[in-house]
């Protein structure tokens, strides 16, 4: 096997530097959004009384959840043994970082008021799952910035493993706890559901993945390096693989939700008569998210083209945001149940009625801007940090 050479990112390409312009264009879009919404209030965005989460909060929550998945790469070559996916552990573990950071700063970004963030870091209310996540978050970037050190620093290898597994149960924690914000609100009849956590679970897989096949697929472009097809090919496969659990587990939770009396009608509102919300379901996170990538993968016409394969991931991308937008904001829009199996007369409090919600330019910008953090802390990252091999050529010898 071909001892694997690693290097900084030193490129000094137009297209790199162009790329890392662009970035920063985008990142000062969104602060400028932030203050904004920061100087105006929240009226300027489309929340209101009902709808509390809004578009910056599907985007935060949509990295997060990624970030985890991101790790999965390095998760197989250290904990499973996977030698084809070892070299390509600490280029995962910065991605892991990059997303996470991205997803956090538009959370504080989208607070009103991103000081009191010191109060949520040092006054700690244990029964609430807000508080555990914040522990999950800070934890989750100490043990992955370590296990990139053990990958990098030869002094410190022996303990790869050890990390590496620490890091695998860490992120599986963070995910758990991320699905378990929305299965702990008993309050939304879309919510209070146990299998919300391990759906996120799987969720992060398939978006994680998505990202990584699309930032590797840019960085070796961007400096001219050579990327094997081999690894590729196995990395787009297990994408597969991953959607079509992603499908099951949203299968279970519909069925699981129509086996239950009292929660036909939310999943008649995001099925079928919710507006919005059943087309993103069916045409955003069905189609676009599910099957056309599922036919672009495995059919044998598009075996080895990478840009299909980006295709692919890309479409991941978008019907999982999808898939998130209807979960977060579908599931506050739909009437809140306050005496679950009594009826009560209609008031003023909009009591029975969906809640309205209309995205406004500052709130995506701001969830762009986060995209565009995660994308510049990597690319800085692999400039300056010892992450990708300076080629992935095809192994003759080495089998998965």
């Amino acid at each position: 096997m071909k001892k694997l050479h690693y290097s900084e990112l030193w490129c000094s390409s137009p297209r790199y530097w162009g790329g890392l312009a662009l970035l920063a264009f985008i990142i000062a879009l969104g602060l400028g959004s932030a203050y904004y919404m920061e100087h105006h209030g929240h009226w300027v965005t489309g929340m209101s009384n009902q709808v509390v989460w809004g578009l910056p909060h599907v985007f935060a929550i949509f990295l997060i959840v990624a970030a985890s998945g991101a790790l999965n790469v390095a998760s197989i070559g250290s904990v499973f043994g996977g030698p084809m996916y070892k070299p390509l552990g600490r280029f995962s573990a910065l991605l892991a970082i990059g997303l996470l950071a991205g997803g956090l700063v538009v959370l504080l970004l989208d607070l009103g008021r991103p000081d009191r963030l010191i109060v949520a870091m040092t006054k700690y209310n244990f029964k609430s799952i807000f508080a555990w996540n914040i522990l999950l978050y800070t934890g989750f970037f100490a043990i992955v910035g370590v296990y990139i050190w053990t990958m990098i620093d030869r002094t410190v290898n022996k303990h790869y493993k050890m990390v590496g597994f620490a890091a695998f149960f860490w992120r599986l924690a963070l995910t758990t706890g991320t699905g378990s914000i929305f299965g702990f609100l008993v309050a939304r009849e879309a919510y209070d559901t146990a299998i919300l956590a391990p759906m996120f679970i799987i969720m992060s897989f398939s978006f994680g993945l998505a990202f990584f096949i699309l930032a590797l697929i840019s960085a070796y472009w961007w400096a001219g390096r050579q990327l094997g097809e081999l690894r590729l090919t196995k990395l787009k496969n297990l994408l597969g693989v991953f959607i079509g659990a992603v499908l099951y587990f949203t299968l279970v939770y519909h069925l699981t939700n129509l086996y239950i009396t009292a929660k036909h009608g939310v999943e008649a509102f995001v099925l079928l008569n919710g507006g919005i919300y059943p087309v993103m379901f069916w045409l955003g996170q069905i189609l676009i998210g599910s099957i056309i990538p599922l036919f672009l993968i495995y059919s044998p016409a598009f075996s080895k083209s990478r840009f299909v394969i980006s295709v692919a991931s890309v479409l991941v991308l978008i019907g999982g945001f999808f898939q998130v937008y209807v979960i977060v904001i579908g599931g506050q829009a739909y009437p809140m149940s306050l005496f679950p199996g009594k009826e009560v007369l209609e008031s003023s409090f909009y009591d029975g009625v969906v809640a309205s919600y209309v995205p406004t330019l500052p709130e995506a910008m701001l969830g762009i801007g986060g995209i565009a953090v995660a994308m510049a802390l990597v690319a800085i990252g692999s400039r300056m940090l010892k992450v990708l091999p300076e080629s992935l050529e095809d192994p003759e010898d080495e089998c998965a």
